[in-house]
């Protein structure tokens, strides 16, 4: 975990050194804030595998890219809209399916270890967990909007003309939760555990 941290706190820096928008970078970096505060702050009393944190990193890299560019203005994301002729830059839609894909599982080892669901209810609650989450964002991004400069406001919703952006986010951060589900259900079936164990393994990593 240190490395990860590390590789990201010097990522994080370099993004934060002029952003496109820094109105806009702050808004994306608040729920970051608040989301390496729990994880540095609950480390002693709740340690997620190797790959949780693996996953929890990517996540955090793919959005501060969104974050210093603001997402629809991300190179990669104009390339590819250029590319297939695509009607707005997706690297937002992109972000919202890889919050579903790479946060369901460690939600799904919280929900192993401390709410000790087992059978279908251990697939379903990350699931159902990541659509609420997905959705109080799309709630405090819409008030964030409310009450900021209107055009900081709509840099940092992204909507790109969509009026149905939120819904299409919301979908596709549940879409990648499903999917994610999927993979650990196959991966449990062929092997017997979880993906960050042992062959016939079935219980997480001791607590601290």
């Amino acid at each position: 975990m240190q490395g990860l941290s590390a590789v990201y706190l010097a990522f994080w820096i370099v993004a934060a050194i002029s952003p496109l928008d820094r109105q806009t970078w702050l808004l994306e970096n608040v729920l970051v804030f608040a989301l390496v505060g729990v994880l540095v702050g609950t480390h002693r009393r709740f340690v997620f595998s190797n790959l949780s944190y693996v996953l929890i990193f990517v996540f955090l890299m793919l959005h501060a890219v969104g974050a210093h560019y603001t997402y629809s203005e991300v190179p990669i994301g104009d390339w590819i809209q250029q590319r297939f002729g695509l009607s707005r830059n997706h690297y937002d839609r992109t972000i919202h399916f890889s919050f579903g894909l790479l946060l369901a599982y460690p939600l799904r080892e919280m929900v192993l270890r401390r709410a000790h669901a087992h059978g279908v209810w251990s697939f379903a609650l990350p699931v159902l967990v990541t659509l609420g989450l997905s959705a109080s964002y799309e709630i405090a991004e819409w008030w964030a909007a409310r009450v900021v400069d209107p055009q900081v406001g709509m840099a940092y919703v992204g909507a790109q003309g969509d009026s149905w952006d939120g819904q299409k986010d919301m979908c596709l951060a549940l879409a990648g939760a499903v999917m994610a589900m999927l993979i650990v259900g196959f991966h449990r079936h062929r092997t017997g555990a979880e993906p960050y164990l042992g062959r016939g393994s079935r219980h997480g990593p001791a607590e601290n």
